[in-house]
């Protein structure tokens, strides 16, 4: 097969691979992290744009390092009921559709087996995690949601699908602010969360990377969805609509967002480069899958150059660096974060996050390869 040389997406990739031979190599407790498959996917998206097996290769070694012969994942806990915990997933289904290994089948018949007994709201929206009751976060639809679509496109049955095209409806409407349009961050349908708003359940905030997650999420989904699903004109909208929005809190002078996406102007905000990236991933796989207009290409195309402008630095080894990128973000738990515009702020701003190394990967993908 002949090799073609990408730009940004296959430059930072080979970055990646000179850092970290292996992702999970120190990090604390060696998890079964969600942001493995992150990196992962673009990896994958890198693969098949160059047809260098090299690529192929770092998925498969970083995937082996966790699971073994008879398909159990080290680190792995079905019993904790963790959304996140099912994204590399998607990294496992592409291993097994590629050699036919049946560790690869017997893993991911392992994290569907999670899907079906996850803690729900009483709509039907899965829980974020076990420790999290009755709250549904923008995060995790992207965590489960394409996995379970994937899951069912090649092993389930077509009646499955509206579990999944359930989870983004609800979930938006759940969330949505109906002024600006924008996602907040979670909903606790309790009401009794400390972060929460005690009438309406949400989050106090619409976090950047939250509301990637939710995009990313919802287009790879519709990318698995039957043509003829019911659901299917309902996603499309929803996606245009929320991607609208996100334009109307874009940043004018660089086109990429914000960490907390409508205060541009509060003092301590910045723009955020994993968030940027996300969004552009949406919105360049949108153009391209038929999902939104062309002129959203031409959008696409300005958020690309602010990215680079923006947050990419290059080190004298000629390795790429991705600047700006919130460390981590969330609600509640022992830290008992209270998602106000101060929490977000502080949290630590990092170079080099797997999470918006592998959101890079995969949206500069999408824009370099035709």
């Amino acid at each position: 097969m002949e090799t073609k040389t990408l730009n940004w997406s296959q430059r930072m990739i080979d970055s990646v691979m000179v850092r970290k031979p292996l992702l999970s190599e120190g990090i604390q407790n060696d998890k079964w992290s969600y942001d493995y498959g992150v990196v992962l996917k673009g990896t994958e998206l890198v693969w098949r744009a160059t047809g260098d097996h090299r690529y192929f290769n770092y998925m498969k070694k970083n995937m082996d390092a966790f699971v073994d012969d008879d398909g159990n994942i080290r680190e792995y806990d079905i019993n904790l009921f963790n959304i996140d915990h099912i994204n590399n997933g998607k990294v496992l289904l592409t291993l097994y559709k590629e050699t036919g290994e049946m560790k690869y089948k017997k893993a991911i018949d392992l994290l569907r087996k999670q899907l079906r007994s996850h803690p729900r709201t009483s709509e039907g929206v899965f829980w974020h995690k076990k420790v999290y009751p009755s709250q549904i976060w923008l995060d995790g639809l992207f965590m489960g949601a394409p996995f379970y679509a994937e899951y069912v496109k090649e092993f389930g049955k077509e009646e499955e699908f509206d579990d999944i095209t359930k989870q983004f409806i609800l979930c938006a409407k759940n969330t949505k602010d109906h002024e600006t349009g924008l996602l907040y961050h979670a909903f606790d349908e309790k009401k009794v969360q400390p972060w929460c708003n005690p009438e309406t359940g949400h989050s106090k905030n619409f976090w950047g990377r939250s509301m990637g997650w939710f995009v990313m999420g919802l287009v790879d989904t519709l990318g698995f969805l039957p043509e003829s699903h019911k659901d299917r004109d309902t996603l499309v909208t929803l996606l245009v609509e929320v991607l609208q929005a996100l334009k109307d809190v874009q940043d004018e002078e660089t086109g990429v967002w914000n960490q907390v996406l409508d205060k541009g102007d509060r003092k301590g905000n910045y723009l955020e480069a994993s968030a940027s990236c996300m969004i552009l991933y949406a919105i360049a796989k949108g153009v391209k899958q038929g999902f939104l207009s062309k002129e959203w290409g031409k959008e696409a195309e300005r958020v690309y150059k602010g990215i680079i402008t923006e947050f990419v630095s290059v080190t004298n080894e000629g390795l790429v660096n991705l600047n700006k990128t919130c460390q981590v973000a969330g609600l509640g738990g022992p830290d008992k974060r209270d998602g106000t515009f101060e929490y977000y702020i502080s949290e630590p701003i990092i170079t080099n996050d797997l999470k918006g190394i592998g959101a890079f990967i995969l949206a500069t993908a999408e824009m370099e390869n035709d």
